[in-house]
């Protein structure tokens, strides 16, 4: 299946979502701020990264901004997972951003939309 790596400062964000998604098969590179988030997605070259916005250190549109600018990294698909909903007009024209999910959650809901993306890519 696919690797995703899930960008979140709230680890019980972080175990929950990588629970759902090795259940499915699925293997997973944690982070929990953006410096470690981009140095992994260029290192681990994920199929996928589930992103939060608000994190210590650099933050998501920051690690957003980076994967953009880089070759390697441009094109794995993001989806956006935030307790800052009035921010999706923010990510609209980023083209890497699939999905856009606001916290709290519906875990099965959040797992089916990662699926989908990673089905769609293949």
């Amino acid at each position: 299946m696919g690797k995703v790596l899930i960008v979140d400062d709230e680890k019980d964000v972080v175990d929950l979502v990588k629970y759902l998604l090795v259940k499915e098969g699925h293997s997973v590179i944690e982070a929990f701020d953006g410096n470690e988030g981009l140095a992994l997605a260029k290192s681990e070259q994920p199929e996928l990264i589930v992103l939060d916005i608000m994190m210590p250190g650099m933050d998501g549109f920051t690690m957003n901004s980076r994967l953009l600018e880089d070759q390697k990294t441009k094109n794995i698909p993001v989806v956006v997972l935030t307790a800052k909903g009035h921010m999706r007009e923010t990510f609209e024209l980023a083209s890497n951003v699939r999905s856009y999910v606001e916290k709290p959650f519906e875990p099965k809901d959040l797992i089916k939309n990662i699926v989908d993306i990673l089905k769609s890519k293949n």
